[in-house]
């Protein structure tokens, strides 16, 4: 009798003990938001919007000022969700579009911290399924992703919104006045649900991508007309679920990430929106070169802060190299979650810079710029090298440009970012060895990841169908 009591104590404090350590794993939310520019953010130097929440998690957290995105909607989320480039990804049918169809044998951050007893969250805008709020594909949808919840809408915003609760459509054309707060109104309730267990919250916000709306609270209060009054209210909610893991003493576990799927938009010359008089719709990537859609800084460079109480330190400004890429490796090592062994993952572990570790640097130190298939740039260091170029695959993206950035060169153009971060002076004829540098560089991302017109040693085919029918003739 003596030795079942003690069998039995022993294994309810080995259940203790299991559940105390499965209490004490880190929470993860990603709060992404759509075409929010680099310059939009008072923390990043914006005078005319009011971002005071936002500016506080900065304050209180960590800001990233050299974070790449990638510098499109939908390839910008595959790159997040599995920690790759989007064209090593598998896609299905092995088409690569605009906007990806991520193929349902890609892991996402869902699926690898999912076996670490993770619960998984997906709200708001997916876009991995089909560009279309009703021609998408279910099987391709957050549930079949990884996710456990799923409330949000199938694509981006431009003309109308469905929204779906998992795999029902419960609202269709919602009024984009209140989006924003429904959303977030769904990502508390998430919280409420599993604050006992260790969870993954992505909150993809369609906003500030047209088309923009905002309630009565907000519209018209901002300086910077309805784009303005957008932001101020995703600031606003931002802070509502802040408050919440205060209340429900979860901060101290939880990393909150606020960043941005890729640059502005710029659209003053799309007779589109100026149609819809949508022109001033548009966000800023001030003092960066450029907008969504582009290779110059602003494309893809986005504002970034990373936020936990225990353990980034506050008040702190990176300027090292990180990337949307790097989020699954570093939410793995911290929930002590196996990365997949049988593929190539692009990102990198970054805990040690999000801790503000003693000498810790960049462990990638570059980024690769591709425009839909082409890799157009790549970043080393401080130095970042345009590809010479005769071909451009996303012509079809300069009415989304400015004229004096439609740039097709015979030449290497080279920048110091940091001490040029709007790319001005071309110093490539006084740094033959850094152009050689970085070409050798850009020629190992064409044999492994690919390029418009080759397939790389390292992208992912799951189908029968041609690898590339874009290339393959």
């Amino acid at each position: 009798m003596r030795h079942i009591i003690l069998t039995t104590l022993t294994l309810l404090g080995l259940i203790a003990t299991l559940t105390s350590v499965n209490a004490q794993k880190p929470n993860f939310i990603v709060i992404f938001a759509d075409d929010l520019g680099y310059g939009d953010l008072g923390c990043f130097g914006n005078q005319n919007i009011r971002t005071p929440r936002i500016d506080q998690l900065a304050q209180e957290g960590m800001k990233f000022d050299h974070f790449y995105a990638q510098n499109v909607c939908g390839p910008s989320r595959s790159a997040l969700l599995t920690g790759c480039y989007p064209l090593r990804n598998a896609k299905k049918q092995n088409k690569v579009t605009t906007h990806p169809f991520l193929h349902s044998k890609e892991l996402t951050i869902a699926e690898v911290l999912k076996p670490a007893g993770y619960l998984s969250a997906c709200i708001g805008k997916w876009d991995q399924a089909g560009h279309s709020q009703t021609r998408f594909d279910p099987d391709l949808m957050p549930r079949k992703q990884g996710f456990d919840y799923f409330f949000g809408t199938p694509s981006s915003n431009d003309l109308t919104l469905h929204l779906m609760e998992n795999e029902t459509t419960v609202s269709k054309k919602a009024d984009m006045a209140t989006c924003t707060q429904l959303l977030t109104d769904k990502a508390i309730a998430f919280i409420e649900r599993n604050q006992n267990s260790p969870f993954f919250l992505y909150l993809a916000h369609p906003m500030p991508h047209v088309k923009l709306d905002a309630t009565p609270r907000f519209k018209g209060k901002s300086s910077a007309g309805l784009y303005g009054d957008v932001v101020e209210e995703l600031d606003f909610h931002t802070g509502r679920l802040i408050d919440t893991l205060h209340k429900l003493k979860l901060s101290a576990h939880t990393y909150v990430i606020f960043t941005s799927d890729n640059g502005p938009w710029y659209m003053a010359k799309s007779k589109f929106h100026q149609k819809r008089g949508e022109v001033s719709h548009g966000g800023s990537a001030h003092p960066l070169r450029g907008y969504k859609v582009n290779t110059w800084e602003g494309g893809a460079r986005v504002p970034c802060i990373v936020w936990n109480p225990q353990s980034v330190p506050p008040g702190h400004t990176n300027s090292e190299i990180a990337r949307t890429l790097d989020f699954l490796p570093t939410f793995a090592a911290l929930a002590g979650a196996p990365l997949p062994q049988d593929r190539i993952i692009d990102g990198k572990d970054i805990t040690p810079l999000i801790h503000n570790t003693k000498d810790a640097t960049s462990p990638s130190n570059s980024f690769f710029y591709y425009s839909l298939t082409q890799l157009m740039a790549v970043r080393k260091g401080d130095w970042k090298l345009h590809l010479p170029r005769t071909t451009n695959v996303a012509k079809k993206w300069n009415v989304y440009t400015k004229d004096e950035d439609i740039l097709d060169h015979s030449a290497p153009l080279l920048f110091n970012i940091k001490t040029d971060p709007s790319e001005q002076s071309n110093l490539a004829s006084h740094h033959p060895e850094i152009v050689a540098d970085l070409t050798q560089l850009a020629n190992q991302a064409r044999a492994d990841i690919g390029d418009y017109n080759r397939i790389g040693s390292g992208a992912r085919f799951f189908d029968p169908q041609p690898k590339r029918p874009d290339i393959s003739k």
